[in-house]
């Protein structure tokens, strides 16, 4: 469980009370400071959060799971589109990572569920779907509209790294999102036919062969994976993954600033393109897919998923 500025709830009032300061439920500044104040005390890295390792030295952390979710932000909104029995399994399992993924698709979360029930793979799908803005440019009525795709405590493949603790403990959010995009030498088949065309110079195109909406496309500083254009995730789905990533810290007691975000830190950008999956067996927390997997190109380096990281 992981407290913080913005935090709110019956365990910041049980902070607040330890701390001997006045306990209203709210982690402001006055919380920060008194937390930054009483790990500096006691020789702990004062940034003022309050995560695993604070908790133990305080000693004050419960395992209630109404107390640690009781903070979590109002604006975050949950639909459930379970899966059919068969295709997730039950749990529970200890949750230690978290994993970020997107779709490589199209927009709409609740068809991105439908289409891992209508295949032949098994149990394959993330618990967590994040809907975006079609790469069209012409919807974004499901943009940051966030669908369950199983009871908590369930699980499902969604790291190809065969049947390990890492692939069982761990929780997966896909972002909706056609990940790299190419522009020339791609070709894209005609509608209703079997012939192909040569892509229109200076346009951007998704895998599929559809052209890309200006606004919906983002070019990074230095190549990813070989690709420097890339279907941008929107303002909207980062601020939904941000709230998503505090609320499982909370529910599943993950400590999301371990793994990728340290790694973003001392690293930048480069963090996501490091493939160790020792490195990733050893420390629980927040991982991509890319960190797990050379194939895998989700999530991309895009600077606001970075800020948002480093935000945490």
């Amino acid at each position: 469980m992981i407290l913080q500025i913005g935090s709110q709830g019956e365990q910041v009032k049980v902070l607040q009370d330890f701390l001997q300061i006045s306990a209203d439920g709210v982690f402001g500044k006055e919380t920060q400071e008194a937390v930054k104040k009483w790990q500096q005390q006691h020789g702990l890295v004062a940034d003022g959060i309050v995560g695993p390792k604070t908790w133990t030295a305080m000693g004050i952390a419960t395992t209630d799971k109404t107390e640690q979710l009781a903070h979590i932000s109002p604006e975050l909104s949950m639909q459930k589109h379970y899966l059919p029995a068969g295709e997730y399994f039950d749990g529970p399992t200890k949750k230690e990572w978290l994993f970020l993924h997107h779709t490589a698709g199209w927009h709409k979360p609740m068809e991105v569920i439908d289409g891992w029930a209508g295949d032949d793979r098994g149990p394959v799908a993330t618990e967590f779907v994040i809907g975006g803005q079609s790469v069209k440019g012409n919807d974004t009525s499901h943009d940051g509209e966030l669908v369950q795709a199983f009871p908590t405590g369930g699980y499902a493949w969604h790291l190809g790294i065969g049947n390990t603790q890492v692939h069982r403990n761990s929780v997966g959010i896909e972002t909706c999102s056609f990940g790299k995009l190419t522009m020339d030498g791609y070709y894209k088949e005609v509608d209703k036919t079997e012939q192909w065309i040569p892509v229109k110079k200076g346009y951007l195109y998704t895998y599929v062969g559809t052209e890309v909406n200006a606004a919906q496309s983002v070019q990074l500083k230095q190549a990813f994976r070989g690709f420097l254009y890339w279907h941008r995730y929107s303002d909207k789905q980062l601020e939904v993954l941000r709230e998503l990533i505090v609320y499982v810290a909370n529910r599943d007691s993950i400590d999301v600033r371990q793994g990728l975000p340290a790694l973003v830190r001392e690293k930048g950008a480069e963090a996501f393109n490091l493939y160790d999956r020792g490195l990733v067996a050893r420390t629980p927390g927040l991982w991509c897919h890319a960190n797990v997997a050379t194939n895998k190109f989700d999530m991309f380096p895009q600077q606001e998923l970075i800020d948002m990281l480093l935000s945490l």
